[in-house]
């Protein structure tokens, strides 16, 4: 891909933006892109006109990417990766790729190669606003032949179609921080009888089952489990959902935890702690070591929990914030021990493109 800094006026402008900013202009979002714009001050002077809206855009011209001033190193990292994508390819975000940061599940955090892979073809010099579908259709084999040439031998995936509008809604509601937990934990619900009625068996499945797992943990511990408990198995036989199943285990981690199965606990953070390290999820690793930490000192050996408690420091500050991170210490250290039987996965870094 052709990309290189200019100092005049340039294609796609990244702009920092207070966070407080960012959630005025779009509820819910940590960052987002927009089309006809190269700031803030044209971001807003143009907001609910036409130029702002994607369906209407023949050719991108000008991009905006806005990114919070004031948030983590992690969710700055994060949401770079993702709106530059969707600046430079696809907008759109399908819960049906399993191995993608354009994937509203937020599982992946930094561009997978399937992204690079995407990013190339799309930007490739073989393909051209204004082409039809046909046409697209038409050279791709040759181009993913071209660029990837063990895919070739690669067994076949089987995506499936699009996902009702019913389910995605009922996905939102549950993802939403701002709902009542009673709302979420039925929007949830709602969400797993459809996959289940759709007779999916692939992420989508999981993630459903994921959700009412993590919403469930204060409610009942014993149904969180089972439900992420099948999500785990699923992602376990999925290619490329590594990092899916690390986010359960963190979950059945700190559940193991709190009924003081200390030993089981220190497995599960064991098998995760590797993938999120390789992830480069710093805020799912020091979540990780502080549980493996707090299973540790919970069964007396206390040197070797502080050891690892020391080890969390450098990611808990690079995933959550100094602030947040001497939270996480504490919320860790309360697991079993109050009403919460786990602890929150930082806040979603859910990003949008503005829609007239």
């Amino acid at each position: 891909m052709d990309l290189h800094r200019v100092n005049g006026p340039a294609a796609i402008t990244i702009s920092f933006v207070p966070h407080a900013q960012i959630t005025e202009a779009m509820p819910e979002v940590a960052c987002f892109v927009v089309p006809g714009v190269s700031d803030w001050a044209g971001y807003l002077a143009a907001r609910g006109t036409r130029q702002l809206d994607w369906s209407r855009l023949g050719q991108r011209q000008r991009i905006a990417v806005f990114l919070p001033s004031d948030s983590t190193p992690q969710e700055v990292r994060d949401c770079l990766h993702e709106e530059l994508a969707q600046a430079l390819g696809p907008l759109n975000d399908l819960y049906r790729l399993p191995d993608s940061i354009l994937n509203d599940d937020n599982f992946h955090n930094t561009l997978t190669t399937f992204d690079m892979l995407v990013l190339r073809i799309y930007t490739g010099p073989e393909l051209r606003s204004g082409m039809r579908r046909s046409e697209v259709a038409a050279l791709l084999p040759d181009l993913l032949r071209q660029l990837n040439p063990a895919g070739e031998s690669a067994p076949p995936a089987h995506s499936g179609g699009p996902e009702p509008q019913i389910w995605h809604s009922a996905i939102s509601r549950a993802t939403d921080r701002q709902n009542p937990v009673a709302q979420r934990r039925a929007a949830a619900a709602h969400a797993l009888r459809i996959a289940r009625a759709e007779g999916w068996k692939d992420g989508r499945l999981a993630f459903s089952l994921f959700l009412n797992g993590r919403l469930l943990v204060g409610r009942n511990p014993k149904a969180a489990w089972d439900n992420l408990l099948d999500a785990r198995k699923i992602y376990a036989r999925l290619p490329d959902a590594q990092i899916h199943a690390a986010h359960v285990d963190m979950q059945l981690a700190a559940i193991a935890l709190a009924a003081d199965a200390l030993s089981l606990a220190i497995e599960i953070a064991d098998g995760a702690i590797p993938v999120a390290r390789d992830a480069g999820n710093s805020a799912l690793l020091a979540t990780l070591i502080l549980i493996k930490a707090e299973a540790l000192d919970r069964g007396g050996q206390h040197q070797a929990a502080k050891a690892l408690r020391l080890d969390s420091a450098g990611p808990a500050r690079y995933g959550f914030g100094d602030d947040a991170a001497a939270e996480l210490l504490q919320d860790v250290a309360v697991i079993g021990r109050s009403n919460s039987a786990t602890v929150s996965p930082p806040q979603d870094t859910r990003s949008g493109q503005e829609e007239e």
